[in-house]
């Protein structure tokens, strides 16, 4: 069923301009964008309420489908190949779509195309003082807003420009498939690691219809962060920091004193027993108490820092990468951190691969766009109608998010952070809580749109936590509640117009000047 929807979905979408496919238009939709399945349904109704109401359906007949197979896990007994199988059959069908949702994919070429083809900013010129003769610039709509996109994504589109739009449209889905897949990959050998059901681990991510419609079918950058996200996590369990992630404890090791994880760093007793610290000693001078300590530093740091772990330098690496891909991700980094803190070589080198790729994207963001950076600030002013901050707002009779609450939020989040922390140092986890700051992300985002669901759904396939998995779910159904196209209509049959409130309309108004 779920490969099915997705088949009508992109027939529907390549077949003619509808609000199946967003950047369309009557008289504009070119083969290059509609693929090879273009015009294979001659007859498809132009009424626009009823194709709303057909992209709504096929989304909650897909999410139930989807809830149903979840919960048929282990009394079915899958067979691996047919999930597989499943997943990718919907990956190839939404590759040959057009695009779906919003056309953020024609943001990211012309965002591209202003540096290299017109040599400018995009961190400091707006879009609307480009050439409006671009090809790119007819497609893309946010003419008013700085590139909120982060320089080691913006430097990949700088690459693309080369392909022509055309070329670089298909080049980025190729991308975004690749690395929805690659993914999916990293998730299934994550949970083996963990000891967790690996096709149920990929089925909560690789299913999941928000993300394969929305998502992937909006082609959207949120499937490369994620990607490094999840490999940092991989390498670090690959590294044998198994129980620093995920929880437990274990006998004194000789590269932190604490920590028994397996891995690098360990060696046989003897060896831990000469780099333990000694004890106090009953009447001896200070001096003494402190001498053999201090005698044992000089190796004991060398320990921590020779040899180097590639696996936990690559996570390290890693991280930054998905920060500098989507500044959001950077929330991840302390509770990772945190997680391995009881552990100092494994944290030591976990930091030197953040500091080596911080000062590698660092150099390339400052000669591609010297000190200027994404216009995150502008972004984060944006609402939507229906998020849940607007809509506590709403409920609080402010008539929807005030900057008040908007710093009310902010600090909830870093508060979040901090005692996701604190859970990721205590318990030796770093899934987990990172999976509840990411909660936490979603649910104070004014401007959330429904393929954030992503972010989540990987930590929550791999965490022992069923709450949290419970959450992402949820989160997923409000999602389709807020976002599916008749969802609109439903509003207005019940008299609900968080739009027409005064603070609804300014915020309206504000994404009317940026999309000028």
């Amino acid at each position: 069923m779920l490969v099915l929807c997705s088949i009508l979905y992109v027939v529907i979408a390549a077949d003619r301009p509808s609000l199946f496919a967003a950047p369309t238009h009557s008289g504009f939709f070119p083969g290059w964008m509609a693929g090879p399945l273009g015009g294979l349904w001659p007859g498809l109704t132009r009424n626009g309420t009823t194709l709303r109401w057909m992209f709504t359906g096929g989304l909650v007949v897909m999410y139930g489908c989807y809830l149903a197979a979840l919960a048929c896990v282990p009394s079915l007994r899958l067979n691996a190949r047919w999930v597989v199988a499943t997943i990718v059959a919907m990956h190839l069908v939404f590759f040959l779509a057009p695009p779906l949702s919003l056309t953020d994919i024609f943001n990211y070429i012309n965002y591209g195309r202003m540096e290299v083809v017109h040599q400018l900013n995009p961190y400091t010129t707006y879009p609307i003082l480009e050439p409006h003769s671009d090809p790119s610039y007819a497609l893309s709509n946010w003419h008013e807003l700085l590139s909120p996109y982060g320089p080691l994504f913006t430097l990949f589109t700088f690459a693309l420009v080369p392909l022509g739009v055309a070329g670089s449209f298909w080049a980025i889905k190729v991308v975004m498939m690749l690395a929805s897949l690659g993914l999916i990959l990293l998730v299934w050998k994550c949970a083996k690691l963990l000891g967790r059901d690996p096709v149920r681990a990929i089925m909560l991510v690789g299913l999941n219809p928000i993300v394969i419609v929305w998502g992937l079918g909006g082609d959207h950058n949120d499937f490369l962060t994620v990607f490094a996200i999840v490999l940092g996590l991989y390498l670090l369990l690959r590294a044998g920091a198994t129980r620093a992630l995920v929880g437990g404890r274990g006998v004194a090791g000789p590269d932190d004193g604490q920590s028994g994880d397996p891995g690098v760093g360990h060696s046989n007793g003897r060896a831990s027993a000469k780099l333990a610290l000694p004890g106090p000693l009953d009447g001896a001078p200070v001096w003494d108490t402190w001498r053999g300590p201090l005698r044992t530093l000089p190796r004991r740091v060398g320990a921590w820092l020779w040899p180097l772990s590639g696996a936990e330098i690559g996570a390290g690496a890693a991280l930054v990468a998905a920060a500098a891909l989507k500044a959001s991700a950077g929330i991840l980094i302390p509770i990772v951190l945190a997680a391995l803190l009881r552990s100092p070589r494994r944290s030591l080198q976990f930091v030197i691969g953040l500091l080596a790729a911080g000062i590698a994207l660092g150099v390339a963001s400052l000669i591609a766009f010297g000190l200027h950076i994404p216009d995150l600030a502008t972004q984060s002013r944006l609402v939507t109608n229906i998020s849940i901050p607007n809509l506590a707002g709403l409920a609080i009779g402010t008539g929807g998010e005030t900057e008040g609450l908007h710093y009310v939020l902010t600090a909830a989040l870093l508060l979040t952070v901090i005692a996701s922390c604190l859970m990721a140092w205590r318990r030796h986890d770093a899934i987990t809580p990172a999976g509840w700051s990411t909660v936490a992300l979603l649910v104070t985002l004014g401007w959330v749109l429904p393929w954030y669901i992503l972010w989540l759904l990987p930590l929550a396939a791999l965490s022992q936590s069923k709450r949290l998995r419970t959450t992402a779910l949820a989160l997923g159904a409000y999602l389709i509640i807020a976002w599916a196209p008749a969802s609109g209509l439903v509003w207005t049959a019940i008299h609900f117009h968080p739009d027409k409130t005064p603070l609804g309309r300014l915020h309206q108004r504000y994404v009317k000047e940026l999309l000028n």
